[in-house]
């Protein structure tokens, strides 16, 4: 039996060596949101302009809201559209 050559750190380790863990999870985490958003909006049928109407915001902040890449979104953005969506914000420390 050989010993595999490849074998190192997870990338969880890496990340957690070079202080980024919580950055990679923190944009995982707004892809996921943006992703879920835009499912509900076309399951129900929302243009972006009516979900912006329902959110009572603009068609360039329902944009950001959707940019998995921009991380600059408000806790009460995400609840306006939850809310506008008919569902709730859940957060929690883990």
């Amino acid at each position: 039996m050989s010993k595999n050559k490849h074998h190192g750190s997870t990338l969880k380790s890496l990340l957690a060596e070079d202080d980024l863990l919580d950055d990679a999870a923190m944009a995982a985490t707004k892809k996921v949101i943006a992703m879920q958003i835009a499912v509900s909006m076309k399951k129900q049928g929302l243009t972006k302009s009516a979900m912006a109407a329902s959110m009572s915001t603009t068609r360039a902040q329902l944009d950001r809201l959707l940019d998995p890449d921009n991380d600059s979104v408000t806790l009460a953005t995400l609840k306006r559209a939850a809310k506008a969506l008919g569902k709730s914000l859940k957060l929690e420390l883990t």
